[in-house]
């Protein structure tokens, strides 16, 4: 009986993994998409290159597009979106800056600006009305702010013994997701980042280690990191966006205590991945520009559910709505057949 019972569970879940499909909801505007943000099941906002924000409350029917007014030539890598109106947005560099709206994206204000030669930003996440965004090295240490006010202002964050950066170690602006900012995580060690390159190492509080993922390359290393809803876990995928098909050492798990300690997947991802997401202690989707991949047992296992090439995937904020996004103005959601 209790084989059985074994049994049976594991053809539902069977059943569950290969039920789930890709449906294309907006594509065709000459725009590539690495920014997303999820608030609930009918608010979704967009950033990307040439200046395009867009935004849907209607749960993806339609989308509203933007091209935000004297940056039209700016490639927002990533969103925040706090309700259907109010939302920030993060521009890498030449200067670096971050802008907000409170009108759904009709007027944007300067929240941060930082005209520092080398100056990159790479990805931004909150939790509440706190965030942070991380940067590529500046003098050779890690560039982090901080806000508790919704992005209204932001602070450089005082560098740690962890702040040093290897030769040839910095981040990619791939998805807006090397960061991870969770209310489960202790008040002084609230995020998590991973770095790439030549070096791809995992930062928590004053604790950094090396990622057994591809490095050594301009296009190695981690990608995006994702921490689970007990905040007990998490997981970082990666690669190597030169030859996306490559299937070695493409993501690890890890388990959060007083510090991180990383483990490899049973199987690994289906080729080179820029973002992942959490939508269940156990059920994750990972994307990248070779297809999309998901797993049932917490990131052990993964499974290639469409080749289609998508940058970003977000959950939203307070259900398990799930959206992608990509080049050429594509946008997806990810839908669960009955």
């Amino acid at each position: 009986m209790k084989k059985l019972l074994i049994l049976l569970i594991v053809l539902v879940c069977m059943k569950s993994l290969f039920s789930q499909s890709i449906q294309v909801l907006s594509e065709g505007t000459k725009t590539s998409l690495r920014g997303l943000s999820v608030v609930n099941e009918k608010i979704t906002w967009v950033s990307g290159s040439s200046g395009m924000i867009a935004r849907s409350i209607d749960g993806g029917l339609t989308f509203k597009w933007v091209k935000v007014k004297n940056y039209e030539s700016r490639d927002f890598r990533d969103i925040e979106a706090f309700d259907s109106s109010t939302a920030v947005i993060m521009a890498i560099s030449e200067p670096a800056l971050i802008l907000k709206t409170w009108d759904g994206g009709n007027t944007w204000k300067k929240v941060f600006v930082d005209s520092t030669p080398g100056m990159f930003l790479d990805a931004m996440d909150f939790n509440g009305g706190k965030g942070v965004v991380v940067g590529d090295p500046i003098d050779g240490k890690v560039f982090l702010a901080e806000t508790s006010d919704n992005g209204d202002s932001w602070k450089v964050v005082k560098k740690d013994q962890c702040s040093q950066m290897n030769p040839g170690e910095a981040f990619f602006a791939s998805s807006g997701s090397n960061i991870s900012m969770k209310k489960r995580l202790k008040k002084s060690h609230n995020y998590i980042y991973v770095s790439s390159g030549v070096t791809s190492r995992i930062f928590y509080g004053n604790s950094c280690l090396s990622l057994p993922l591809q490095m050594g390359g301009n296009s190695t290393g981690a990608n995006a990191t994702d921490i689970s809803p007990s905040g007990k876990k998490g997981i970082v995928v990666g690669g190597n966006f030169s030859n996306d098909k490559l299937v070695d050492s493409t993501s690890v798990q890890f388990s959060i205590g007083k510090n991180v300690l990383v483990s490899e997947p049973q199987h690994s991802l289906h080729g080179y991945r820029s973002s992942v997401s959490y939508i269940t202690e156990q059920f994750l989707i990972a994307c990248g520009t070779s297809g999309v991949d998901v797993s049932i047992d917490g990131g052990l296992n993964w499974t290639l559910i469409s080749n289609k090439s998508f940058h970003v995937v977000k959950k939203a904020k307070d259900s398990n709505a799930v959206y992608l996004a990509g080049t050429n103005g594509s946008i997806a959601k990810l839908v669960l057949n009955n």
